[in-house]
């Protein structure tokens, strides 16, 4: 699934323009540390932030500020996955599962 998100995934450019398909770094949880993850990445020119399993005698340079900012991210998603309408996906069309994360996001950012 790696090859195939970094392959379609898009970012955006802030104003016009085609949206760029190269990110500028990827940070994983330990899932992804194997070797051809790690291979795919680093074909593509892209930083990797991933941390190494307790098995492996992998040494180099670890980005702890990039690490700790997804598992913000990470605490984010399972905050709104205690509104069950989210987690279970009740609604049938896009849009309105896209209006329930909206909602869901203010209410977060209102409760602080």
């Amino acid at each position: 699934m790696l090859d195939r998100l970094l392959r379609l995934g898009a970012i955006r450019r802030p104003g016009p323009g085609r949206p760029r398909l190269r990110p500028d770094r990827v940070v994983g949880d330990k899932g992804y540390t194997g070797r051809d993850h790690r291979a795919t990445v680093r074909r593509r020119g892209i930083r990797l932030t991933i941390p190494k399993l307790s098995t492996e005698h992998r040494s180099g340079p670890f980005d702890r500020d990039a690490y700790r900012a997804r598992h913000l991210i990470e605490n984010l998603f399972a905050r709104c996955k205690q509104f069950r309408a989210l987690a279970t996906r009740y609604d049938k069309l896009g849009d309105s599962f896209r209006v329930a994360w909206g909602i869901v996001m203010t209410t977060l950012w209102l409760q602080g």
